[in-house]
């Protein structure tokens, strides 16, 4: 055997040895529902938007019924100026005035979702969009900004109050992969933004999730010399928390996480949005790749 034909050989061995080794993963999430949360690097660099929709298409045809929440909050902003719309902030946090809620739901439930939705169908997949409303299916109260014991008006922000999954029940038994705006309504007909994060855990939750993804910029959760923590109890997250470790941005996103656990998510994921097949990676191999969160 030439030398080339040989190294030939041992590439397509470990390929094959890699796809073997995923069959115990395959056989166990099976007929299961993922809920990822996309967003950050991965939904706007080009090429890591195109692997991310082959992943989706792939856990869907081996079985796995992927759920995808979306953020959006650049594309947001930057229709925002686009239209000269101002905006303001407290503490960092966009007021969402009518105005405002109205470019929202028009970048999120209608660019992004459909950018989303094709290049799904672009990978071989079939994908459906869908916002909060569509079936009744995300239900929002008012949120208030707690600053100094006080409750601040941010406007048309909302918070999950009720899921109503009976859409996705439905998806389920069909080809189609939902793909969630984070767009909800409220009892006084109105329309709110959902933090996606926040979205996503309400819906996994609801949907009885064996797993929340959450796509992010970072590793996952850092210990303090900054080495990775690959696995959290609910306990050990609330401790990091009380000492410090893990503080800003962190924070909500392992809230989210926590939540999602405790109201019957078998386990929550951050994972690393910015490497290359990050799902496949995390759900097919015995080593993960982020911070995983569960019960203990």
């Amino acid at each position: 055997m030439s030398q080339s034909n040989f190294s030939e050989t041992k590439y397509w061995l470990r390929t094959a040895r890699t796809i073997s080794e995923a069959l115990p993963y395959m056989q166990r999430y099976a007929g299961k529902r993922f809920v990822i949360k996309y967003g950050g690097h991965a939904m706007v660099d080009a090429e890591l938007a195109k692997v991310f929709a082959q992943d989706i298409v792939l856990m869907k045809q081996i079985g796995i019924h992927p759920i995808v929440v979306h953020g959006g909050g650049p594309q947001i902003g930057h229709m925002l100026d686009r239209l000269q719309i101002k905006s303001s902030f407290v503490d960092g946090l966009r007021v969402t005035d009518a105005a405002t809620v109205e470019v929202v739901e028009m970048v999120l439930a209608g660019t992004i979702n459909k950018q989303i939705v094709s290049a799904i169908n672009a990978a071989g997949g079939s994908a459906i969009g869908l916002s909060g409303k569509d079936a009744g299916l995300l239900e929002a109260r008012k949120h208030f900004l707690e600053k100094d014991g006080k409750q601040i008006d941010i406007g048309l922000v909302g918070e999950p109050a009720k899921v109503n999954p009976q859409v996705i029940d439905l998806l389920q038994h069909s080809d189609f992969v939902p793909v969630i705006a984070p767009v909800g309504f409220g009892p006084d007909g109105l329309t709110y933004h959902i933090n996606a994060d926040t979205a996503a855990g309400a819906i996994a939750a609801a949907a009885k999730a064996k797993r929340l993804l959450m796509l992010t910029d970072v590793a996952g959760v850092l210990d303090k010399t900054g080495k990775l923590i690959e696995d959290l109890t609910v306990s050990q997250v609330r401790q990091l928390m009380a000492d410090g470790t893990i503080s800003g941005g962190m924070i909500p996103k392992l809230d989210t996480c926590v939540d999602a656990v405790e109201m019957g998510v078998e386990a929550s994921v951050i994972l690393d949005g910015r490497v290359p097949h990050a799902l496949l990676l995390e759900i097919f191999t015995p080593h993960g790749l982020g911070t995983l969160v569960h019960q203990g």
